[in-house]
């Protein structure tokens, strides 16, 4: 893998997240550092996407991105275990509906 240089070192760090042709979501694929946003989409174009697998490319800078941590796994995503109206326990499904 080639090393960067003092001036890529210094670029920020984008998170990549590509959707595929047949995919309804966006899939992290990777990182890459780049100057400036235009330069990290083209980057992410040129690395993730080289076989024409994608149709819509989200980079975002780390930096920006704020996320739960696993040690608060427990307290952070408890509220919703005492919301039992989220979950399709008081009704019954037909048998020929799809995709529930």
């Amino acid at each position: 893998m080639p090393q960067m240089n003092n001036v890529q070192a210094d670029w920020p760090l984008y998170e990549v997240f590509v959707r595929g042709k047949r995919g309804l979501n966006h899939v992290h694929v990777g990182s890459l550092h780049a100057a400036d946003d235009r330069m990290a989409l083209t980057h992410a174009r040129d690395l993730y996407t080289r076989r024409n697998e994608g149709v819509s490319i989200w980079v975002v800078r780390s930096s920006e991105i704020t996320a739960s941590t696993p040690d608060e796994k427990d307290p952070f995503f408890a509220p919703s275990g005492d919301k039992v109206y989220r979950h399709p326990t008081f009704y019954d499904i037909p048998a020929d509906v799809p995709h529930i």
